[in-house]
């Protein structure tokens, strides 16, 4: 066997899809100076060293939202694998219907509930833009 090339390091993100009592989902807006600002994309964040996916989005909703939430009311509907110019990243999809609080912007974000059928009125990075189809399949 060859020696596989080195490529662009893989970077593990956690995301959820929030729904409320209508079936609405949370997007977040990329606040100015990062990456993809203005973009929407389902709440999330890198996954730490040591860390699970699940315990990732507990601690992003926390940070990021205000809300509390647990692994339990976390259920994987799908994942996206995209390719990035520098990174290639993997993102499991989570759906959570059930959270203590009442999401906040903590980080300068926007937030909006949008319906399942116009979530592709929003314009997202790339690697979100699958799942929207994977969360339309499901709701």
């Amino acid at each position: 066997m060859g020696d596989v090339p080195a490529g662009n390091p893989i970077v593990l993100v956690s995301a959820v899809a929030l729904l409320d009592a209508d079936n609405r989902v949370l997007l977040a807006q990329r606040p100015q100076g990062k990456s993809m600002a203005g973009l929407w994309e389902f709440p999330g964040g890198k996954v730490e060293p040591g860390e699970t996916p699940e315990a990732a989005l507990i601690r992003e909703l926390n940070e990021e939202l205000g809300i509390d939430t647990h692994e339990s009311c976390l259920a994987p509907i799908g994942f996206a694998s995209h390719g990035y110019d520098d990174f290639h990243l993997l993102m499991p999809l989570f759906v959570c219907r059930k959270w203590r609080g009442e999401p906040i912007p903590q980080e300068g974000q926007t937030l909006t509930w949008v319906r399942p059928n116009a979530l592709r009125n929003y314009p997202m990075p790339p690697a979100d833009v699958p799942l929207v189809a994977q969360l339309q399949d499901l709701l």
